[in-house]
């Protein structure tokens, strides 16, 4: 677990890295892709996904 820890912590630096540089090429996409797929197995993900989901009902609980 804490392996796993560091790693979303290591490629979560890198993806900000790149989005901040305005250049984000196939190797940084792929980077934030396996962030993406470690963040999905961390213990963080639950958290994650209910926040996710009540942005997601706010934002359709919203008329124009």
């Amino acid at each position: 677990m804490a392996i796993s820890i560091s790693v979303v912590l290591l490629l979560a630096i890198l993806a900000i890295i790149f989005v901040r540089n305005c250049a984000l090429k196939f190797s940084h996409a792929l980077v934030c892709g396996m962030l993406g797929f470690f963040l999905a197995e961390s213990s963080m993900a639950p958290t994650i996904h209910e926040g996710l989901l009540a942005t997601a009902q706010i934002v359709s609980s919203l008329h124009p």
